[in-house]
């Protein structure tokens, strides 16, 4: 069975050794980068299954590293390491690409389940489904492609993006808990989790913008409702 290859970023030496020693005896490869721009130019030189970004990184910063992933790949899952306490530079890491973040002092168990969810839930996109294309309005959505498609032009989306669209759509026209979408999608529900979820809502609204006939409505003190013909 093929291993699935990660790329991990991490310029402080004994934490590198350490989160590397525990994520190879899970039976992951790793490629393992001391700063930004070594850890860009791993990347397109090989393929990888997910990216593991720290983000205070001599060089490039995981920021700038993420940036430059997305101008090439929007659908590689990429986890942040920060060390940084303010939820804005959270934040910030999710509206440029980032799929999700653990805060330091993380625990390897908790960075083990995250990689396992990301990779599991790569496999079921890329499983064969009788729903290779889905009507949202004016737009296609192909899930195994991560494609949401506007009168011929793709947009490419980024796996926790395509989960949520996909989460939507299958309870689309009803209101929805935040609490459920955050327990199914992510795995919890905090303060944290959900300003992530917001983050990615704007995206989908900004994604879907150009048909008024979807909306994705706030309903005050519950969640969401996607209005969609």
């Amino acid at each position: 069975m093929k291993r699935a290859r990660l790329l991990y970023a991490e310029d402080d030496e004994t934490l590198s050794f350490i989160t590397k020693d525990h994520l190879e005896l899970q039976g992951y490869e790793i490629v393992h980068c001391i700063d930004g721009a070594k850890t860009i130019e791993a990347y397109r030189g090989s393929k990888f299954d997910l990216c593991i970004l720290d983000v205070m990184l001599p060089e490039v910063d995981g920021f700038g590293v993420a940036e430059a992933i997305r101008k090439v790949d929007q659908q590689i899952p990429i986890l942040f390491l920060t060390a940084k306490s303010l939820k804005e530079d959270r934040i910030h890491g999710l509206k440029i690409g980032g799929d999700d973040y653990l805060t330091k002092p993380f625990s390897i168990e908790e960075l083990i389940l995250k990689i396992e969810i990301f990779l599991r839930r790569s496999k079921v996109f890329e499983a064969p489904s009788q729903e290779a294309e889905l009507s949202i309005g004016r737009y296609q959505y192909m899930p195994m492609e991560y494609q949401l498609v506007l009168d011929g032009d793709a947009r490419i989306l980024t796996q926790r993006e395509s989960e949520l669209l996909g989460f939507l759509l299958k309870n689309k026209n009803r209101v929805i808990k935040r609490s459920m979408i955050l327990e199914t999608l992510w795995g919890e529900d905090d303060y944290f989790m959900g300003r992530s979820l917001d983050v990615f809502i704007s995206r989908l609204r900004k994604y879907l913008s150009e048909d008024p006939a979807i909306k994705i409505d706030n309903i005050h003190g519950i969640g969401f409702k996607f209005i969609c013909p």
